[in-house]
């Protein structure tokens, strides 16, 4: 981009601007940003729900575990519509698992006392679990339908048919 200045600010000395620094950087691979968000997400998801027993690197093959190594300004090979039948069998049940303590959360919260889902997760208002783990299923190459499915299934379990109708 071009950027004009004014006369008065070509003879300033002093540190370089912040808008030329920017400028100089090199631009980032987005689709290994994305590949990163997806792991920051899925570590994320992990923590908050306590999900015991799962290990965040074994939901991706090969080339996707190479790829956190590396640079983001470098292009690196990600993985392919191909994928191994059991990375997308542990996807799929770690999507399940997400979804099933999300619920199993708001549930249990909700007897102990009329708790809502923004109370419970006060620093997270306006994110649903659920609908997250659908969103993710989408970058890891699983049916957003069966989380839905699945969703749907919990809360009829957990007594909640008023949220499962929906």
């Amino acid at each position: 981009p071009v950027l004009d200045t004014e006369d008065a600010w070509v003879s300033v000395e002093g540190p370089v601007s912040i808008v030329e620094l920017a400028l100089e950087q090199k631009r980032v691979h987005y689709p290994l940003v994305e590949h990163q968000f997806v792991l920051c997400t899925l570590l994320y998801a992990i923590m908050r729900l306590s999900l015991k027993g799962v290990k965040p690197l074994s939901l991706f093959d090969s080339k996707g575990k190479n790829a956190f190594f590396k640079d983001l300004t470098s292009i690196q090979l990600l993985p392919s519509g191909d994928m191994d039948p059991e990375v997308l069998t542990a996807r799929q049940q770690f999507l399940l698992k997400v979804v099933s303590a999300a619920v199993q959360t708001l549930c249990s919260s909700q007897k102990d006392r009329e708790v809502s889902e923004e109370e419970y997760f006060p620093f997270e208002k306006g994110k649903n679990w659920p609908t997250l783990a659908a969103d993710l299923a989408q970058y890891l190459q699983i049916s957003e339908d069966l989380v839905r499915r699945h969703y749907v299934c919990e809360l009829y379990s957990y007594g909640m048919d008023h949220l499962g109708e929906e």
